[in-house]
């Protein structure tokens, strides 16, 4: 029989679950693709990439035969790029191993790049209807309350108590919607902050509501300051083009397309950083002329300032690329082809902007 926890979750999730494009469908490929997308992304950011995904890539099939360079342009914008890297190699492996089709099995899906033990029991569950607990960020602070759970979070031990809680507490032959009403539990009722206790089904079972405890748990843990980077690039125009370079496809943003550049050292000026950065990476002497804009953005880890300017290359010079990426030579109205992260699309996007003003 169901514990009174499964009933009443499962009974406000009929009555009050988001209304999400993943949802519904019979195919665990649409569950693999939401989850792979909603790894540290919120739902509203992942919708129109996920229907746009969808709509070119609606099958592993489809993503097999896919270019790399094709994949990461239509998760352009998304972030943690390796995700779509590692989406686009399992469906590979798919085709040469598993006859085109997800495995059910929880240990052969972790074999699978890029899914691991959250991603597994996620598909297990709402794909194949498996009796797999899993956590999330919105799991683990809901069953963090519901237990008065005073460990930090993410911990393998902390993972491990709450994973035996959910465990005890799984409908069984109903785990996929049991998860997924803990998720939409914290993110509509149980939330970070201020969670509205009054409404919430599992008040009368939260430890951390009948003590007070709510919003003390669950317990943070100190953050890290966040570096801040100053980094240049240069906007090279030969004959019309321009010319971008491909960063190397493991790291951060790998096999994306980019103006070349990089970042200051200590001391070194924002000319000089440009100069020698683009010695370095294309062996080319350029002159810096105006700057075409500061642009910002804030990665998980650290945060940059980026200052772009426009250059010359120095004489008949061509690049030679000393660090192995590949370099183009891109006419303007080609930029929007080549993957990009969200500053070097800033980038392009006033170059074509250029164009079409009078």
């Amino acid at each position: 029989m169901d514990s009174p926890i499964a009933l009443a979750i499962l009974d406000w999730y009929a009555k009050n679950a988001r209304s999400l494009p993943w949802r519904g469908r019979s195919s665990p490929y649409a569950v693999w693709v939401s989850e792979i997308m909603l790894q540290q992304t919120r739902v509203e950011t992942v919708i129109p990439y996920y229907e746009r995904w969808m709509e070119r890539f609606p099958d592993p099939l489809s993503l097999a035969n896919a270019s790399e360079e094709e994949v990461l342009r239509y998760w352009e914008g998304l972030g943690y790029y390796a995700r779509a890297r590692n989406l686009h190699r399992a469906a590979r492996l798919l085709q040469q191993q598993y006859q085109g089709a997800l495995p059910q099995d929880l240990k052969t899906l972790r074999r699978l790049p890029g899914i691991g033990n959250y991603t597994a029991a996620a598909i297990a569950s709402m794909a194949f209807g498996q009796d797999e607990p899993t956590l999330d960020g919105n799991i683990r602070r809901v069953l963090a309350r519901l237990t008065a759970h005073r460990m930090p979070l993410r911990t393998s031990q902390s993972d491990r108590e709450l994973l035996q809680f959910a465990r005890a507490h799984l409908p069984s032959g109903r785990a996929g919607a049991f998860n997924q009403a803990l998720m939409d539990l914290g993110a509509m009722i149980c939330t970070p902050r201020q969670p509205r206790c009054d409404l919430c089904p599992l008040a009368a079972h939260c430890q951390a509501f009948q003590s007070g405890l709510q919003s003390e748990i669950p317990v943070n843990t100190a953050k890290e300051l966040i570096p801040h980077y100053l980094v240049t690039a240069a906007v090279i125009a030969k004959n019309g083009k321009f010319l971008i370079t491909q960063r190397p496809r493991q790291g951060l943003l790998g096999g994306m397309w980019e103006f070349p550049g990089g970042k200051c050292q200590e001391g070194e000026s924002l000319e000089a950083c440009l100069k020698r950065e683009i010695q370095e990476e294309l062996a080319l002497e350029i002159e810096v002329g105006q700057s075409l804009g500061v642009y910002r953005h804030a990665y998980t880890h650290y945060r940059l300032t980026l200052h772009a300017y426009r250059c010359r290359i120095c004489g008949g010079n061509q690049p030679v690329p000393m660090q192995g990426q590949a370099f183009q030579w891109v006419e303007r109205q080609q930029l929007p082809l080549f993957p990009m992260g969200k500053i070097d699309r800033q980038i392009a996007r006033q170059l074509l902007q250029e164009e079409v003003e009078p």
